[in-house]
């Protein structure tokens, strides 16, 4: 089946519209090496970066969820980085919408396929093989999913990651054994047997290549932005199993939402009242009003 895949101005990618344990084509694009590590378990790791400020936005844990504050208004572009040393499928989904197709998301819909070790960065909702829709935080009523009649998942990024199937390499082929007349004497059987090349029955085991070892107030939505250009193009990719090896998710909302919601320490959080702040002398009058 085929799928799409963006170039972006910082990271570039593959897409691939892939079924379930078979094989598909998709849209292929060059990566960029990843120069840092960092602590990620998994086989994918997902940031939310600001693309106006230029910051990824930190993430806060709360009662085992994950959730990362958005700016109204602001662009933003979902980083991905493949931790494993070969290609990995990744479906993604804003609000519970697919970010390539536009349907409302299943694990089993097109995906970005990631190259060993490389990060990319996703900016929008692909709209062809050359452009894309920029991600922006927007009040819920002009998000992408509540104009299309699909509001109950919005405040939520997800992100389902496939390993590819690999096939072992077939045995290298045998040749037949060399026959020997009967009339051969004992001496020209062994200088016959010294001439003949060895069977190949134990051979030593070979080594594994790399490639085989290796608004304030308002619940935010993304919104539909201006397009972009964004270029990409096919590939093909085979998944190793129907359902994916790691699910993850990020919720998120404006700052001052998740403050009240007790999600984001608020600036008094961790002030405790004290019995004796100053010694004054006497009570003074409170001030006139």
């Amino acid at each position: 089946m085929p799928t799409t895949a963006p170039t972006t101005t910082r990271r570039s990618l593959l897409a691939v519209m892939s079924a379930l344990a078979a094989g598909a084509g998709g849209l292929l694009a060059t990566g960029c090496a990843t120069a840092e590590a960092r602590p990620y378990g998994g086989l994918a790791a997902l940031e939310v970066y600001d693309r106006d400020s230029g910051q990824v936005l930190p993430t806060y844990h709360h009662d085992g969820r994950r959730f990362v504050p958005g700016r109204p208004g602001a662009r933003y572009a979902l980083r991905l980085r493949n931790l494993t040393g070969a290609r990995v499928l990744v479906v993604l989904s804003v609000d519970g919408v697919n970010v390539i197709s536009g349907e409302t998301a299943d694990w089993s819909q097109t995906g970005y396929v990631l190259d060993p070790g490389r990060s990319y960065d996703i900016n929008g909702w692909r709209k062809s093989g050359t452009q894309i829709a920029a991600f922006e935080f927007a009040p819920i009523e002009h998000s992408y999913a509540a104009l299309t009649g699909r509001p109950g998942n919005v405040g939520v990024i997800g992100m389902a990651v496939f390993r590819e199937r690999v096939y072992a390499p077939p045995p290298p082929p045998v040749a037949p054994p060399i026959a020997r007349s009967e009339s051969l004497g004992r001496a020209e059987s062994r200088a016959a047997d010294a001439a003949a090349p060895a069977a190949p029955s134990a051979q030593a085991p070979r080594e594994k290549s790399a490639e085989e070892s290796a608004v304030a107030g308002s619940r935010l939505g993304t919104g539909h932005g201006q397009r972009e250009w964004s270029v990409s193009q096919r590939t093909r990719f085979e998944r190793a199993s129907s359902s994916p090896e790691q699910l993850s998710q990020l919720e998120y909302d404006s700052h001052e939402r998740l403050v009240a919601a007790g999600i984001i320490p608020g600036p008094m959080a961790h002030t405790r009242p004290r019995p004796f702040p100053s010694n004054q002398g006497f009570v003074p009058d409170p001030p006139q009003r």
